[in-house]
């Protein structure tokens, strides 16, 4: 079963979001991650909104968990919370 990352946020500061994302990619290639939602339109029908919508696929759900408690993963949590308000859930499902 693949691992998920469903990350919803408020964004605070662009610069730092820009500068996270760009300390994630060796990351993300490491871990073999695939954006399969996010890069577009997004509206809010129930709850709570948020600015910014992502999900993040991984070949399975411990590889999303090892690569949150990756200590380079970790180093880089400063950044991101600098960069925006956020909830981070990991889920397992199916896979594409």
């Amino acid at each position: 079963m693949a691992g998920y990352w469903i990350i919803r946020g408020n964004l605070k500061d662009q610069a730092a979001l820009e500068a996270y994302a760009a300390a994630f990619q060796p990351l993300g290639q490491r871990y073999r991650v695939k954006i399969i939602a996010g890069r577009g339109q997004s509206k809010t029908v129930e709850g709570p909104g948020f600015d910014r919508q992502l999900v993040i696929r991984f070949d399975s759900y411990a590889d999303a968990l090892a690569c949150y408690e990756d200590p380079e993963y970790q180093a880089l949590l400063p950044l991101v919370q600098r960069a925006q308000e956020r909830e981070l859930v990991i889920v397992e499902g199916e896979t594409d």
